[in-house]
């Protein structure tokens, strides 16, 4: 019997990657809403399982397990689905996408949603790191559409990197909201927008898109989660 894992979620944050890998993996899992609202994420209970306050969280029977790219491949070894197995030759190249998805892509990208934090208050400093970091975001989209044609990037079957990309994909036409985002074109970008049309047609951005108020087309033509409770992160 698959142990149910309990997925600490906030509507379109990071959450929503780990809830299409379980729906794919056909894995029993609950929720917990995180209210961002009312700042759960720095509450006691919430730090408990992440001491850095980050959505999401993953609890397991290996206890609980925090950082997007960490879940994703905990749960692709474990359950021996949508990744290379260990001993397969597929896995470096793997590996240095999934990483580069999650140390580089979207540590960027939270710099773009985040502005302030970074450099202050100042609305010209703001503008400048986020025209800055949008060139440099370019460059990633042409080299990671390049790469795509393997079992793992962009291939017949779906991998949690794919999904992984396809959110972030999503972020990068939604947010921030008060801020020019004419830089991303999705069309630009052929074999990255096939999977974001690929993961459209499964059952689990079905389920995803219902139980967070997605829209009919979250990752090819996105709109905004209703209900709001969260933003990307």
């Amino acid at each position: 019997m698959e142990p149910r894992y309990i997925l600490h979620y906030a509507p379109d944050n990071a959450s929503l990657v780990i809830r299409l890998a379980l729906e794919e993996m056909a894995l029993p899992y609950d929720t917990t809403l995180v209210d961002r609202r009312a700042q759960a994420q720095d509450g006691p209970a919430y730090r408990a399982l992440n001491p850095n306050g980050l959505i999401p969280v993953l609890e397991t029977p290996d206890g609980p397990v925090f950082e997007t790219a960490a879940i994703l491949l905990w749960l692709a070894d474990q359950h021996g689905a949508m990744a290379p197995a260990a001993e397969s030759s597929d896995r470096a190249g793997f590996l240095k996408w999934l990483f580069f998805a999650s140390n580089t892509l979207h540590a960027d990208l939270r710099i773009l949603f985040y502005a302030k934090k970074y450099i202050g208050d100042d609305p010209s400093h703001q503008s400048a790191l986020r025209a800055g970091i949008c060139e440099r975001l370019k460059t990633y989209l042409k080299n990671l559409d390049a790469a795509c044609g393997t079992p793992w990037l962009g291939g017949e079957d779906l991998s949690v990197l794919d999904i992984y990309l396809a959110c972030q994909l999503r972020w990068m036409r939604l947010y921030p909201a008060t801020y020019d985002r004419s830089w991303f074109e999705l069309d630009h970008y052929p074999a990255l927008r096939s999977i974001c049309a690929k993961l459209e047609t499964r059952a689990s951005a079905q389920t995803a898109l219902i139980a967070e108020g997605l829209g009919p087309q979250p990752f090819t033509n996105p709109s905004y989660a209703n209900p709001p409770e969260g933003s990307a992160t």
